[in-house]
């Protein structure tokens, strides 16, 4: 009888999963959004390009990283390697914490610390992290390091102070990155409301090297109060930074809704596509490059990455010969203006050489005989 029920139970079960399985509604590619989230271009002209698929609540969606298709100015390029980066991959991510007046209202400063905490306590091994905090001034809280321990005392050591200096903190925090190879990040939680810094964001996005990274922005207030409250939210400023810098925007109103975007924005990291491929355009030219993702038929993503370069990169002889034939004719251009002035100097010189020596005239002085001696006969 007791096996009897337990086959019952375990049929029910098994018809309940059946049941489930097939009514639920099947994610087509238009229910995908890719997202080209950083841009590698170190090791130009070969590119390294980091891809996210999500669905439309932001939450990770696996897809053949074969029907990702890239282009390149329009021009569709064939990837050299195609994978999914797995736990194979270690992720690098900066925690960027507002510490400012306005995060001690409304609990906002507790609820940062208790999301930040949950995104370490999710990170896989391999994977490192370092905190920043800022206020008037910012400070490296944590450096880069892949100790749980030591991440976790730093963001539980955390406390309010002054104004609001998150460009500034920024910067740093992309510098400490710049240094750093492979998939980084950074991830900012803020109000958004800044009033200190020296930087701007047109500053903050500039100093992004040629390897690339993404800012992510998770705000902690309300939209609706914008800056006219501390409890409020600067929610158009996030936003902007976010898209401009391959990244994500999102808020919370409530330190629960905070973590959980925590720890959706760490699961979306560890679950991107890498594609390598050579660029058709070999030469860092400095000329800015239209970089477009696309899956089957959803949506497209698309960023803009450059290679660097002042001087151009040419692979032969003749080329070379052109742009240093150019680079004379132009420095030659350069000096023109000079050779005209020290022309204009000479010329007088010239021409006073130039004139006829005088003729001497005869001189109307006359000298008079001196009187002849006269000699006297004795």
């Amino acid at each position: 009888m007791e096996r009897t029920t337990r086959s019952r139970i375990a049929m029910l079960i098994a018809l309940a999963v059946t049941a489930s399985v097939a009514w639920a509604p099947a994610q087509g590619a238009a229910d995908v959004r890719l997202n080209v989230t950083q841009v590698d271009a170190s090791h130009f002209p070969q590119v390294m390009v980091y891809v996210s698929a999500v669905n439309p609540l932001g939450e990770p969606v696996a897809v053949s990283p074969a029907d990702i298709v890239l282009q390149e100015d329009g021009t569709p390029v064939e990837p050299l390697e195609v994978r999914g980066l797995g736990t194979s991959d270690p992720l690098t991510t900066l925690l960027v914490m507002d510490v400012s007046g306005s995060m001690h209202r409304a609990g906002k400063l507790a609820g940062a610390k208790a999301a930040a905490s949950s995104y370490i306590n999710q990170m896989r091994p391999g994977d490192r992290a370092g905190v920043i905090a800022f206020a008037s001034e910012n400070r490296t809280v944590q450096t880069i390091t892949s100790d749980h321990q030591a991440l976790l005392a730093a963001i539980d050591g955390l406390g309010t102070q002054d104004d609001t200096a998150m460009y500034d903190a920024l910067e740093r925090a992309i510098g400490m990155l710049n240094t750093q190879s492979g998939r980084k990040a950074i991830l900012v939680l803020t109000d958004g409301m800044d009033n200190r810094s020296q930087r701007t964001a047109d500053q903050v996005i500039a100093a992004i090297g040629p390897s690339g990274l993404s800012i992510s922005t998770l705000g902690l207030g309300e939209p609706s109060q914008g800056r006219a409250s501390l409890a409020g939210l600067d929610e158009p400023a996030l936003a902007q930074l976010a898209q401009r810098a391959g990244g994500s925007y999102a808020y919370a109103n409530d330190p629960y809704s905070l973590q959980r975007l925590f720890e959706r924005h760490g699961r979306a990291l560890q679950s991107e596509y890498l594609l390598t491929y050579t660029s058709h355009s070999p030469l860092r030219d400095g000329v800015t490059r239209t970089l477009t993702a696309a899956l089957g038929q959803g949506g497209e993503a698309s960023t803009r990455y450059n290679p660097g370069g002042v001087v151009p990169e040419v692979g032969t002889q003749r080329a070379w010969g052109l742009f240093l034939g150019l680079l004379a004719g132009l420095l030659a251009l350069l000096a023109i203006p000079g050779l005209i002035a020290r022309g204009r100097q000479l010329v007088p010189r010239l021409a006073q050489h130039a004139r006829p020596a005088p003729v001497a005239q005869p001189s109307r002085i006359r000298l008079h005989d001196e009187p002849k001696a006269r000699i006297r006969l004795h």
